[in-house]
Order: C-alpha cells, then structure tokens, then sequence
C-alpha cells in the first residue's frame, strides 16, 4: 500500500484571509507536521510570479512534495467569456501541477448563479468545459479531480456520470469523505460507486448536530452537520480507506481540515489520526 499523507492548505485558510500567513508560513507548519505533501490552492495566491521562487525554494528546503494543485473554477456561466475564464484558470492550474510536479489538479463543476437558469443548460457548460480541460490536461501529462461538491456533482453517481460523459483518462474524481453527508449520501457507499475512479482524496469529517449549532451547515435535506477533527465525526475513515487500499489507491491522502478547532491545532490532530490509520493498514 502507497498511500501517502498530505495537507491541504485550506485547512488553514483562516489564517491567509486574516493577513496573518502566506504560502511559505503554510509550508513550515506542513513540515512539522505528520504530512509528507501538501496541497496548494490558486486562491492563496496574491503575486504569483513575485511569490513562486520563494515558495519553490521552501518546498526544496523543506523536502515537502505537491501532492495536488487546486483550480477554483465554476463552468456554469450562460456567459461565454466568463466560461473561458474558468477555463483559464483549470489550465494555469495545470500548468502549476506541472511546474510543482503533482501529479493531479483539483476542479470543481460548478453551481448555477440562481435558480433561473435549467440544470440541463447547467449540466451542459460543465461538460464543454471538462471536456476541452481534460484535452489539455492530458496533453500535459497530468490528471484532473472532480470533487464531489455542489448541485452538479454533489453525489458519487453524478461524478461518475460526468467521469463516463467527459471519456478522458485525464479526468478522475477527487473523493471527498465529508461533503457527501451534505447530498444526503453515506460516503462509505460512494467509495463502492466510484471505486477505480478516484484519482486524490479530501479526508474530513463531519458529525451530525442540533439546529442552530455553531458552525453548522445544513445538508440539502436540512439536517445540520459540524466539521470536526477526523475520526471524530460521522464518517466512517477506517472503512472508506480500507477500501481505498483494496481497490489500489496509492495516491494521496490530504487532510482538509474545516472543524471548529483553532486550525492549526486541528490539522495537527487530524494528520496524527491519519497517520495512524494509514499505519494500522500497512500492518494488516
């Protein structure tokens, strides 16, 4: 089994949006931590061509690997501009994965801007725009990861319909553990339906709560759920990454940590967690 650990760098967004660390403040804290990678997102960055030389000689001092880089797009746009530009922004991020070395790119299908707008219209500016991004990840040699999120690809049988509709061996899934919950789907069954199909995991948790708890977020059917420290939650880790293993994964496990917690401290807890499950497999 070559799973390895990472973490991504939206476990500490808070700490970015608050003025209070960079990119390279990120990866310090990554290094002393239980992650061997990490994953970095196009949303952190403010001068890319001023900010990258630095970061690259961190990563290198560092020993750290990129295990994903994440586009944030959103293809549904009756706009043709706007869609372009989503389009750009997957390719930059290609173009990231390729300059880092990792080996796959997060992407997003994206949600209507209101509810005007038909789902089929929807559903079709997600595939244009997967179809002509898969193209130039392929001809780049890397891979992009539809996470499960949002009305288009919030379930496991919608990523594995646009997975078949786009046929490019450069599109996978990235499986998110916690974010089914949210589409009202065990994420331990959509391991089995996407199963051959994931190409990067996002390990987090969430645990079912009263209403009006702090922090929650309301499924689709309005069941309140809070983020919480993996393997604190209701998602059931032990499983999910045995049948990881089982079906030959051996790309990454990246921390994504969205708790309660001080972030800091909550990544560390959910990498140590990780760590040790990921442990308990290779002994089995």
């Amino acid at each position: 089994m070559a799973m390895k650990i990472s973490l991504s760098m939206w476990s500490v967004h808070t700490y970015w949006y608050g003025g209070k660390w960079d990119v390279t403040d990120f990866l310090r804290f990554a290094a002393g931590t239980k992650a061997e990678g990490v994953e970095l997102l196009s949303v952190f960055w403010k001068d890319r061509e001023r900010e990258l030389p630095e970061i690259d000689r961190v990563l290198d001092e560092l020993g750290l690997e990129v295990a994903c880089f994440c586009a944030c797009n959103n293809f549904v746009s009756a706009d043709a501009a706007e869609r372009a530009a989503q389009l750009r922004e997957v390719k930059e991020a290609v173009d990231m994965a390729v300059h880092f070395g990792a080996p796959v790119v997060r992407v997003f299908s994206g949600d209507r801007p209101d509810e005007t707008m038909p789902v089929d219209e929807g559903m079709g500016y997600v595939l244009e725009g997967l179809k002509a991004a898969a193209a130039y990840a392929e001809e780049k040699g890397k891979v992009l990861c539809l996470e499960n999120h949002g009305l288009f690809a919030g379930r496991s049988d919608q990523v594995l319909a646009i997975i078949r509709e786009v046929g490019s061996p450069a599109l996978l899934g990235t499986f998110d553990t916690g974010n089914f919950l949210l589409v009202g789907e065990e994420p331990s069954a959509a391991v089995q339906e996407l199963r051959g199909r994931i190409g990067h995991v996002h390990v987090k948790d969430f645990l079912r709560t009263e209403p009006g708890a702090e922090g929650a977020m309301n499924a689709l059917d309005g069941t309140p759920y809070v983020g919480r420290i993996a393997g604190e939650g209701d998602v059931d880790l032990p499983y999910i990454f045995r049948e990881l293993a089982a079906s030959g994964y051996d790309g990454w496990l990246t921390v994504e940590f969205e708790g309660l917690e001080e972030p800091a401290e909550g990544s560390v807890k959910a990498l140590d967690y990780v760590h040790e499950q990921v442990e308990l497999l290779k002994r089995e």
